[in-house]
């Protein structure tokens, strides 16, 4: 970029102009800092964009998908990935959502984090003696169509973020929300260990694109 006109370049305009006076290659640009021998970083972003499908195909895409593409590296596919959770933080930050209810209330809050994700995922919503969320934290992620449920992980996490009550969501990337035997059975393990430590647990919710459902624990009848 140093080869540009000063009036050009990236970092000098979004300091003169804001950051919307940019165009996507260009804020991407100034998050790799530098591109590689002979290709600059505004060529580099440009790059990136086209081979994942724009803006919102880089913000699903995987650090490691990243990293492997020449002129990335470990290094700055973890600058876009932290980028783009940030900014989904922002939109959508804990201290903005109201208390978690019922299952619906949950679906809302966790949505927005599943987006564009290919694998399934787990999160735990972490909320005060409110029912209002706190944190939103991953703690494992699997293959295609699993995800291990590390139940002494996700009341660990709650307790360490000093949690009250909590909820858990998972998503199915095959697109169908219908929770699994297997599902249920997390949600009565979860409840049952939950109150063995002196916590709440709230619901459990299957996502699948802009559907859901609720994963009943066993012995409540599927409604």
């Amino acid at each position: 970029m140093t080869d540009l006109p000063v009036s050009q370049r990236p970092r000098e305009r979004l300091c003169a102009l804001g950051p919307q006076a940019l165009n996507d290659s260009e804020l991407l640009a100034l998050l790799l800092g530098q591109g590689r021998r002979g290709e600059s970083a505004v060529d580099l972003a440009l790059a990136l964009l086209a081979e994942f499908g724009g803006v919102a195909g880089l913000a699903s895409a995987r650090p490691e998908e990243l990293a492997r593409r020449p002129g990335i590296g470990t290094a700055k596919a973890a600058a876009i990935s932290a980028a783009f959770q940030l900014a989904a933080r922002a939109r959508n930050g804990p201290e903005r959502l109201p208390p978690l209810s019922r299952a619906a209330d949950i679906a809302r809050a966790a949505w927005p984090l599943f987006a564009g994700a290919r694998v399934e995922r787990l999160l735990v919503l972490i909320c005060d003696s409110r029912n209002r969320p706190r944190q939103r934290v991953f703690v494992a992620e699997g293959a295609i169509d699993e995800v291990a449920v590390p139940v002494r992980e996700i009341l660990n996490t709650v307790l360490r973020h000093d949690g009250r009550a909590f909820a858990l969501a998972h998503n199915h990337p095959s697109g169908d929300p219908a929770p699994s035997l297997d599902d249920r059975r997390v949600s009565t393990l979860l409840a049952a260990a939950a109150s063995t430590v002196g916590l709440r647990f709230l619901d459990h919710v299957v996502i699948a694109g802009e559907d859901w459902r609720r994963a009943a624990p066993l012995e409540e009848s599927v409604p």
